[in-house]
C-alpha cells in the first residue's frame, strides 16, 4: 500500500485543482486495487506534508472520497478504504480509462501518430 502513496504526483503548475488531482488519484489507486479494502490512509497532515498542501485540501479530498463511498472515516481511528465499493465502481474504473486514453490520443494526435501507428506501438511496448 505504501507503494500506492508514493506514486501520487501533484502537478502545481497544472489548470487542474489540486484537490481535484489527488481525489482523482485516489480514486485510481481504489479501483485498481492498489489501496485494497480496509486499508488506512495516511493521516490528513502527514499527506499534506507528504504532498506539500494545505491540511484543508486534504481533509476536503477525504469528505468527497467518503460521500463517494471510496472511503470510510473512523473518527479516532483515521480513514480507511471502504470494504465495499460503490456498486458503479466497474463502470468508474472503466471511465477512468477511457479518460485516460482520450488525453493520451490527443497528445499522441499533436505529434502527428495515426491511430495504427499508436496501435503498434502500444503492442510493441506490451511485449518489452
Amino acid at each position: 500500500m505504501e507503494e500506492a502513496l508514493e506514486t501520487l504526483k501533484l502537478d502545481f503548475r497544472s489548470a487542474l485543482p489540486l484537490s481535484e488531482q489527488l481525489k482523482e488519484q485516489l480514486r485510481l489507486q481504489v479501483l485498481a486495487g492498489r489501496l485494497p479494502p480496509g486499508a488506512q490512509l495516511p493521516p490528513i497532515r502527514q499527506l499534506a506534508v507528504r504532498l506539500n498542501l494545505n491540511p484543508n485540501t486534504v481533509a476536503k479530498v477525504y469528505r468527497e472520497l467518503e460521500a463517494e463511498r471510496f472511503i470510510e472515516n473512523h473518527p479516532g481511528r483515521g480513514c480507511f478504504v471502504a470494504v465495499r465499493l460503490p456498486e458503479d465502481a466497474d463502470e468508474e474504473r472503466r471511465d477512468a480509462l477511457c479518460r485516460e486514453m482520450r488525453r493520451f490520443l490527443e497528445r499522441a494526435g499533436t505529434l502527428g501518430y495515426s491511430i495504427e501507428e499508436i496501435i503498434t506501438i502500444m503492442r510493441e511496448v506490451a511485449d518489452e
